[in-house]
C-alpha cells in the first residue's frame, strides 16, 4: 500500500503539492480536502473578472488548453481524489489522522496520513466596524465574492463605491471598479496608501488615482456604516465626514488562516504563519504547509513575514510536495516581491523601504532615478520612477520600487536577482543588460538608479527625497530651490519659490546662488541639477543637495512661471 498524503486546502499550495507529489511517487495516496465548492483557481485574478477583463469566470479555473481543474480532473488526470465542500476540523497527531465533515450533509469521517500539508490560505481582517454586517458590504477572497461584485455593478446599479483599505486588494479593485462604471472613494486609515512604499513613491500613485476621477481620503477613519429601511448600506461615516454609498469593499487586509493549525498545537511563527522551516515542514516532521497559511522567510529582512501571493503558494506547495513524496527540496525564503497595476501605473518593489529599514536599524541610501523605459525618440516611451535603496555599510542592495506609465516590473525583477544574490550597487552598475531602442535606454534606468546610488556612498552627491523636501517647505526653512531647466520648462510648471537659472548659465550666475544657505537643484528628472551640483562643488558650495527625480518624481503642487 502506497504511502498516504492528506492536502487540507485546494486552492493554490494545495493543488500544487498534490500534484507535485503524485509526480514523484505514483503509487501514493492523495487526497485533497477543500471546504468550498470550487479548486485550484487564480485568486489573484478575480479583479480583472469583475472588470470584466476576463469574461468567463471558468478562465480562472481551467488549465492552459482550457480543461476545467475540478474533482474529475484531479481524479482522471493526476489520480487524486478530491473532497470538495468538505472541512478539515481537527487534526490528531498521535493517531496521524484528519477528522473531516462534508459542509452538506454534516456526515464526518477520519482520513489517515502518512505525511500531511496545510494550505488553508489566508482569509481577509474583519475590523469591528458597526453595520459591516449590512447587505452590499462586501470582501473579497473567493470566486463566490467576485460573483456577487458583478451582480452588483452590473448595468451602474451603484453609482458610488467605498473602498476600506489602501492595501494591494484596495488599489487592485478600484480600477475594476471604476471600469464597471462606479465612483470610488478610497478610505484609509494610514496618512497614505500602499505603504509597502516609501511615501515619496506612494504619493506617486495617489495622484495617479486622483487623475482618473478616484478619491483618495487618508488619514481618516470609518466609524460606522448606516443602512436604509431595506438592510442595504447607504453612507460611510468616518472621521472626516459622511459618505452616500451604494457599496462597499472591505479590504483591510489578509492574515494567515492557521487556526487549525494552532489547535494541533504547531508551533505560529511571529508574524502569525505557521512556522515552517526551508523544507516546508512545521514543528511536526510529518506536517508541511505551505501559501498564504505558512510564514515565509524574508532573506532580506532576516525574518518571518507573510506574504499572500499565489506565485509564492505555488513554489512553496511545490517544495512541500516534494518532500511529502520523499524527495529532498528546499524553498530558500521571499524577497517580499510584489506587483500591481492600477489603471495605468505599473508598481512593483522588493526587499525593505527606507522606512522599514530604519525601524530595523539598518543605516541605508536612497537613490531615485526617472527616466523613460526607452530611449525618448523611440515610439511608445513611457516614464518610470526607480528607487534603489542600499545598505552603507556593505553597499549592498537591499530594497527596490518602481512606479510608472512605462516597464517598471522588468527592472525590479532584475533588482530582485541582484539582491538574491547578495550583490552590491557596484556590480549593479555594471550588470550587462540587454539594450536596443525598442526595449531600454543605452544606460538602463536601473543602471542610472545604481550610479546615483555609488555617487551618493562615495560623498559625491547629496539627496533630497520629494517628501523631505515638501517638509522641509512646509516648516518654512529658508533654502533655495534652485530650478536649472530652461525657461519654456519653467513657465509650463515649477515648484512654488524657484529660482530659475537654466544649467547653462549656472557658471556665469554664482553671485545669485547663496552659499550660506541650503540649496536644492532641480530639474525634470535630476540629470541637469546633478551638473549644476557639480559645477557648484568645483565652486566651492558646500551645502548643495538634488531633489531625487527631479519633477518625474514630484508628488506635490506646481505653479506657473513660479
Amino acid at each position: 500500500m502506497g504511502k498516504k498524503i492528506v492536502v487540507i486546502g485546494g486552492v493554490a499550495a494545495g493543488p500544487k503539492a498534490a500534484a507535485r507529489a503524485r509526480r514523484l511517487d505514483p503509487t501514493a495516496e492523495i487526497t485533497i480536502v477543500e471546504k468550498d465548492e470550487l479548486l485550484s483557481y487564480a485568486g489573484c485574478g478575480l479583479p480583472y473578472y469583475i472588470s470584466g477583463m476576463v469574461q468567463d469566470r471558468r478562465q480562472l479555473m481551467t488549465t492552459p488548453v482550457g480543461v476545467m481543474r475540478d474533482p474529475t480532473f484531479f481524479a482522471k488526470v493526476k489520480g487524486i481524489k478530491v473532497l470538495n465542500r468538505t472541512m478539515a476540523t481537527t487534526i490528531d497527531r498521535k493517531a496521524k489522522e484528519v477528522e473531516v465533515r462534508n459542509v452538506d450533509t454534516g456526515a464526518t469521517q477520519r482520513l489517515p496520513y502518512d505525511k500531511l500539508i496545510i494550505a488553508t490560505g489566508a482569509e481577509p481582517v474583519e475590523p469591528p466596524i458597526p453595520g459591516k454586517e449590512l447587505e452590499n458590504v462586501l470582501q473579497l477572497k473567493r470566486v463566490e465574492d467576485a460573483d456577487r461584485f458583478r451582480e452588483h455593478l452590473q448595468g451602474g446599479a451603484c453609482p458610488m463605491v467605498a473602498i476600506v483599505g489602501g492595501g494591494l486588494i484596495g488599489m487592485e479593485m478600484t480600477e475594476a471598479i471604476t471600469a464597471c462604471g462606479s465612483g470610488v472613494t478610497v478610505i484609509e486609515m494610514l496618512p497614505r496608501v500602499l505603504t509597502m512604499l516609501d511615501p515619496d513613491m506612494s504619493l506617486l500613485v495617489e495622484n495617479h488615482m486622483r487623475s482618473r476621477g478616484v478619491k483618495v481620503l487618508t488619514s481618516t477613519r470609518v466609524e460606522r456604516f448606516e443602512g436604509d429601511e431595506n438592510g442595504k448600506v447607504k453612507a460611510v461615516v468616518t472621521s472626516n465626514g459622511t459618505i452616500p454609498v451604494s457599496l462597499v469593499l472591505l479590504a483591510i487586509g489578509m492574515r494567515p488562516n492557521v487556526t487549525l493549525a494552532k489547535e494541533a498545537g504547531l508551533l505560529i511563527g511571529a508574524s502569525g504563519g505557521i512556522y515552517v522551516n526551508e523544507y516546508m515542514q512545521t514543528s511536526d516532521p510529518n506536517i508541511y504547509a505551505a501559501g498564504d497559511c505558512a510564514e515565509k522567510s524574508c532573506f532580506v529582512r532576516g525574518t518571518g513575514c507573510f506574504l499572500p501571493l499565489g506565485s509564492v503558494a505555488n513554489k512553496e506547495g511545490r517544495v512541500a510536495g516534494s518532500n511529502a513524496a520523499g524527495h529532498v527540496d528546499r524553498f530558500p525564503g521571499v524577497a517580499g516581491a510584489t506587483a500591481l497595476k492600477v489603471f495605468d501605473y505599473n508598481i512593483a518593489r522588493a526587499g525593505l523601504s527606507v522606512q522599514q529599514a530604519t525601524e530595523l536599524g539598518i543605516p541605508v541610501i536612497s537613490a531615485v532615478a526617472a527616466s523613460p523605459d526607452k530611449p525618448h525618440y523611440y515610439p511608445g516611451a513611457k516614464p518610470v520612477v526607480l528607487k534603489l535603496i542600499a545598505e552603507k555599510a556593505t553597499r549592498r542592495l537591499i530594497g527596490v520600487e518602481g512606479v510608472g506609465l512605462g516597464d517598471v516590473v522588468r527592472r525590479v525583477d532584475v533588482a530582485i536577482t541582484a539582491m538574491t544574490a547578495g550583490m552590491t550597487v557596484d556590480q549593479v552598475a555594471g550588470l550587462d543588460l540587454t539594450y536596443a531602442p525598442p526595449y531600454s535606454e543605452a544606460m538602463d534606468v536601473l543602471i542610472v538608479a545604481a550610479n546615483i546610488a555609488r555617487n551618493k556612498l562615495d560623498g559625491l552627491m547629496r539627496g533630497c527625497t520629494s517628501t523631505e523636501l515638501q517638509a522641509s517647505r512646509q516648516a518654512g526653512e529658508d533654502l533655495m530651490l534652485l530650478d536649472v531647466r530652461s525657461p519654456d520648462e519653467h513657465q509650463a510648471g515649477a515648484i512654488p519659490g524657484s529660482t530659475l537659472v537654466p544649467l547653462g548659465a549656472v557658471r556665469g550666475r554664482l553671485a545669485e546662488i547663496p552659499r550660506d544657505r541650503r540649496v536644492v537643484a532641480y530639474c525634470k528628472s535630476s540629470l541637469r541639477a546633478w551638473e549644476a551640483a557639480r559645477i557648484l562643488a568645483g565652486a566651492g558650495y558646500t551645502n548643495v543637495e538634488v531633489l531625487d527625480g527631479g519633477m518625474m518624481a514630484w508628488p506635490f503642487e506646481t505653479q506657473q512661471g513660479a
